[in-house]
């Protein structure tokens, strides 16, 4: 039995590296411009996290060509998904930085319109999640916002 596949083939420590400066790279793209929750992510929105997917592998893997180099590299990026999760958790200044902050879209049946040019969402698409919500008419909007996870919640007024 051949147990060359199961060799590195580039040395650990620039898996280590190339995985992490990708894994802080992409992080930092998906956190400024994916805001939207996977449900709500358009065609061109998917068709960029694949690119993106394909394109990072390369600069991630370099001239990796073993299973052991492609195991390496998947333990380096869940470390930093599960060490990011972690101080999430434990320090309210990490979530702060790693997660985005509720942003409102109405507010008291008023159309924040800066808010909406942030996050590219247009009057079409409020009135689309407010018919979900089985709601009319904008006037019936205490407040309307994108959370933290890229949901949206609506506040009715109280009959």
């Amino acid at each position: 039995m051949d147990f060359s596949t199961f060799h590195l083939t580039i040395p650990l420590w620039e898996i280590i590296l190339r995985g992490s400066v990708v894994y802080w790279f992409l992080f930092i793209i998906f956190r400024s411009i994916l805001r939207r929750s996977m449900g709500s992510v358009g065609v061109s929105d998917f068709l960029f996290v694949v690119i993106i997917a394909d394109a990072s592998q390369n600069a991630m893997s370099g001239d990796a060509k073993s299973i052991s180099d492609g195991l390496v590299l998947i333990i380096v990026l869940v470390f930093w998904n599960l060490l990011i999760d972690f101080l999430s958790f434990k320090y309210a200044w990490v979530r702060r930085m790693v997660e985005a902050q509720p942003l409102v879209l109405v507010k008291n049946g008023i159309l924040q319109r800066k808010q909406m040019r942030k996050e590219f969402v247009t009057k079409d698409e409020i009135m689309a999640k407010l018919r979900e919500e089985g709601i009319g008419n904008i006037a019936e909007v205490k407040q309307m916002q994108i959370e933290m996870d890229g949901e949206i919640s609506v506040v009715r007024y109280d009959n």
